[in-house]
């Protein structure tokens, strides 16, 4: 049984998402957005630290998946949201969690099996999987998509490795 968190990294909206794998199952354990108050920047990337380091104290996940920065046409939105999740990143590495970084297209391979799968695909996905009663909102959908991608990865690499699954971060045999 391990916790995973997901996050959606964005300087005025940042979306977690976490789930709970037992076994080769996923459930859906908590999501929403952390939403930035306007401040000047170093108190922006401030709301993030203490947004997700509270979201981790909370329900104490074993690993994170967070979303790289994706090639933007303003540089200025493509460094704010770089500093974002800078600031998430440090976050979880200041509580000693590991973070596994991944793109949109695999995010969107994981979930939809297309990487190039538009945000209502995503977020019809998530709410399947997950057994939703409710689609999640966007920013929240996306984390919650990110955590399945960590999850289905994790899986992969244990499989791939032919370990039955992780003690401590390492896999372990039978």
């Amino acid at each position: 049984m391990a916790i995973l968190m997901g996050i959606d990294p964005g300087s005025r909206i940042t979306g977690y998402g976490l789930i709970e794998e037992v076994g080769n199952k996923t459930h859906y354990v908590a999501s929403g957005c952390i939403r930035i108050r306007e401040a000047p920047l170093p108190e922006r990337l401030q709301q993030i630290y203490d947004g997700i380091s509270t979201l981790i104290e909370r329900y104490s996940p074993q690993s994170v998946g967070i979303e790289q920065v994706f090639m933007s046409r303003n540089a200025d939105s493509a460094l704010k949201l770089g500093q974002a999740r800078a600031a998430a990143i440090v976050a979880v590495v200041n509580h000693h969690i590991e973070v596994s970084e991944y793109s949109a297209r695999q995010v969107k391979q994981a979930v939809v099996g297309k990487g190039s799968a538009d945000k209502h695909q995503v977020k019809h996905m998530v709410k399947s999987i997950l057994d939703l009663s409710d689609t999640p909102q966007a920013d929240a959908a996306d984390a919650l998509a990110v955590a399945l991608c960590h999850s289905h990865t994790r899986s992969s690499l244990v499989r791939m490795a032919g370990a039955t699954g992780t003690r401590r971060r390492r896999l372990t045999g039978s």
